[in-house]
Parts: structure tokens; sequence; C-alpha cells
């Protein structure tokens, strides 16, 4: 078994070993992953933080030897805490570094940080503080920066950012945690998920106080929620109906 790590800002993970395949997801500055096959231009990949299997271009990531990978996933996580900043090279060179991103290995890839950063589990209560920092941030499938995110990748970037690791996509971050009677019942920070006409969730956003919710459609926007679904503040019209709330953090 081979073991990797992102030494740049965000490689593409895709769902097959060609660039024009779908984006399913990022790899952001720091995380790790084990490699579990190989080809001439793309390996395919499992990631450490939440499982999450897809192909990347050999030539965007470093390798790491097993105890390496094992030490950085045993540590308790650093993160990145403003929109962008940036690391330094031997050579004194600037690369850029989002929101989110670990820095844990920083020392390891031959980076120097001197910004701001945050660590440990935080209370549900600063999940939405966190949430306002991705606020317009465009709409992007497999996304998971500031600037291009998609639904779940907001809010599973929000609840690790905050000490919380949970799934990657919105059908398998909805049977997680305790399912809610009613929206009345739910605080700050929970999960708000959608489903279509077939029954298939296919939406997330994170609950706000006073009956709304910060989501990623379109944008990262704010909307007003009730126990039908989302109510679009621009076109006054219901953009998702509503499935069910789970409380994932007490």
């Amino acid at each position: 078994m081979q073991y990797g790590i992102c030494p740049i800002n965000s490689i593409a993970v895709r769902a097959e070993a060609k660039n024009a395949s779908e984006m399913v997801t990022q790899l952001l500055y720091g995380e790790t992953f084990k490699i579990l096959e190989n080809t001439e231009k793309w390996c395919k990949i499992r990631i450490a933080d939440d499982g999450y299997i897809g192909w990347i271009d050999r030539n965007q990531f470093e390798l790491l030897d097993k105890a390496e990978f094992e030490r950085q996933n045993a540590q308790t996580e650093q993160f990145q805490a403003d929109l962008i900043e940036f690391v330094t090279n031997t050579k004194k060179e600037l690369q850029p570094i989002t929101l989110g991103s670990k820095l844990n290995a920083s020392k390891l890839l031959g980076h120097h940080f001197e910004g701001r950063s945050f660590s440990g589990n935080k209370p549900k209560a600063e999940f939405i503080n966190s949430a306002f920092l991705y606020l317009n941030a465009p709409y992007l499938w497999g996304g998971k920066t500031p600037f291009g995110i998609d639904c779940s990748g907001f809010t599973q970037a929000i609840y690790k950012i905050n000490g919380h690791q949970i799934k990657r996509d919105a059908s398998q971050q909805a049977k997680e945690g305790k399912a809610l009677s009613f929206i009345e019942e739910s605080e700050p920070g929970d999960l708000a998920f959608f489903d279509n006409e077939n029954g298939k969730i296919i939406h997330v956003g994170i609950i706000m106080k006073d009956n709304h919710i910060i989501h990623a459609h379109g944008k990262v926007r704010i909307d007003r929620i009730d126990h039908t679904g989302i109510l679009n503040a621009d076109t006054g019209n219901y953009s998702h109906k509503l499935r069910v709330i789970k409380k994932i953090v007490g």
C-alpha cells in the first residue's frame, strides 16, 4: 500500500482516470490518502478523512511512508483560518492555500506558515460564524473551497473546521445523527436534508436561528426554511422539499 498527501491548494478528485471526467470532490492542502491503484498518469485513491474514492493526477501529490501517514492522521487537525493565506517554500516562493487547508504537514512539505490557524472541537454555536466565511461562494459540483463548493462539500467543510468529521455526500450525511420531528426542535448548526420526487436525498444545508438556512445553491446563500422546504428569498418560490432535519452534534 502506498500513501500520499496534497502539497498544493487543491487537487481535483475525478470519477474516472481522465481530465474530462466529472470532479466528484477535492483534496485540500495537507489532506492525506491511500493509493489503491496506479496507472501511468493517474492514481485511484481513498481519502483518509472520509473514505471517499476517486482518481487524481499522478503529478500533483507527494508520497508519504506508512509511518508518516499514520502520524499525520493521529494528530489534532490544525486549519488555516482565513479566506486565503500563503505558505512559503525554501526558495521563498509564495503558494496560496484556502480556508480549511490542513497545516499539520506544512513543515514536512518544506513550507513555512505565518497566518492564523485554529484547531480542536468547537461547540455547535460556532458553526454559523464559520459558515459566514463561505457566504456567496459560487456553487461548484465537487468543490470544497470558498472559491467553489457544492452543498455537501459546504456542510462537510463547516463541520470539519470545527472539529467534527462527517461524510462527503448529502445522502451519506443524512444517515448520520438523530432525526428531529419538527423544525422547532432544531438548533443553529443542525443539518436539513431535502429530496426529489423519487425520495432521493439531493441537497443539504445548515439550520440557522429564526427559521433560516445557509446552503450552497447557485452560491452559498441564506434563505428561509419551513416544514415544506426552502423558500428562495429572490424568487419567492420553494427551491427544495424538506425531508428530514438531523442533529449530528449535540
